[in-house]
């Protein structure tokens, strides 16, 4: 038998095991789960103060124009995206989609305006693919660079923006989406305000050899504790947010994903630079007349959670299965189940009835508006 390949490890490995972190694989990393606090408490305590996430497994890629000129470079990326990148202004950033021929969505990312150049956030399981995508297509007009060499930390909660402004108060005056240069500790970081919980925070790119300081910095403070994958699912989860290989991948596109808030204007039919990215007829197809398809919240009657596999009916008893659960869990913040799947358009208006498979029996579940919880992004 073939020895099992070894996991990676980020530069904050050493501070999750001295912090009591339970170390699970996961895309190819060992990366903590919980720490001794748990899933709910870490889950709470993220939605009332500040938690300190290591997201470092993920990938930081740098894209920069031969030319000198940041349009050529957005004009290249959108090429491979259905995103206005030419419209990005300078220190702000916004969500992509990386689709293929047929439609289907490659990975989701942030892409964020440098000034000289793109920096993009991908991630973990893909981006060996996404980056050998990227220079595959885009080397004519632009160098493309793993930033192999820096970690990445997310602070999210309502007390984030306290915690950080302790280390630089100039974050303080950044709104949802913003992006700068801030020095940290004598670290040179880049800051986005953004994150994957629903709440207000930032995303901090440090130099791999300074993050550990910048972390410890942060967890010094009383409003900061060191939270883990758990908390990160179920935080997402009730925000609504997709996590790729569970609710988007290959096989769905950014409008049965209900992602194509996404698209803009200038790149939907009828705009200035409708099309001209991979997958372009069905795409621009289904946001003219809808997919046959749709990802909707579920929210199941009771406390059972229904978990992501789980099929759908339209009837309680008989009939085939309608759709299927793609994440599923409990919302600590709600004290009750939540969960995201797909099923046909007909069925994917809020309010109707449906039953998810639950161990053998079919329990009623309610199509529900996302967000589950109301998100609280500063854009002011």
């Amino acid at each position: 038998m073939a020895e099992p390949t070894p996991l990676n490890r980020t530069p904050l490995y050493d501070l999750h095991r001295s912090l009591g972190g339970k170390m699970v694989p996961f895309a190819g990393y060992e990366m903590p789960v919980q720490y001794s606090a748990g899933v709910m408490k870490e889950h709470l305590h993220t939605r009332a103060a500040a938690g300190l996430f290591d997201v470092s497994h993920m990938g930081q890629v740098a894209i920069r124009p031969k030319s000198g000129a940041i349009e050529d470079a957005a004009l290249a990326l959108e090429r491979l995206v259905p995103v206005d990148i030419l419209g990005l202004k300078e220190g702000r950033q916004r969500y992509g989609i990386f689709t293929d021929e047929t439609g289907g969505i490659l990975d989701d990312l942030m892409i964020a305006n440098r000034r000289d150049h793109l920096f993009l956030v991908v991630n973990a399981a893909c981006k060996a693919e996404d980056v050998a995508h990227l220079k595959d297509q885009l080397s004519s007009k632009c160098e493309v660079e793993e930033l192999v060499d820096r970690a990445l930390i997310a602070l999210q909660g309502p007390k984030a923006e306290i915690a950080l402004a302790m280390l630089a108060p100039e974050v303080s005056e950044m709104r949802f989406m913003d992006v700068r240069s801030v020095d940290l500790l004598g670290a040179p970081a880049i800051v986005s305000r953004s994150g994957y919980t629903g709440e207000d925070g930032f995303e901090i790119s440090v130099p791999a050899s300074r993050v550990e300081d910048v972390a410890r910095a942060l967890l010094d403070m009383d409003a900061v504790e060191p939270i883990g994958l758990g908390a990160r699912d179920s935080l997402r989860l009730e925000a609504g947010l997709c996590l790729y290989g569970n609710d988007i991948d290959r096989s769905t596109s950014p409008v049965e994903g209900a992602i194509e808030w996404a698209i803009q204007k200038v790149r939907r039919p009828g705009g200035e630079r409708a099309g001209g990215f991979p997958g372009e007829d069905r795409i621009l197809s289904e946001l003219t007349d809808g997919p046959s398809r749709r990802r909707v919240g579920l929210k199941p009657e009771g406390r059972a959670p229904v978990r992501a596999g789980a099929e759908l009916f339209a009837d309680e008893d008989g009939g085939e299965p309608i759709g299927r659960v793609t994440s599923g869990g409990f919302g600590p913040t709600l004290e009750a189940p939540v969960a995201m799947g797909y099923v046909p358009l007909k069925q994917s208006e809020s309010g109707t009835r449906l039953f998810a498979d639950l161990r053998g029996r079919r329990i009623p579940v309610t199509v529900t508006p996302t967000p589950f919880v109301e998100p609280h992004y500063k854009r002011r």
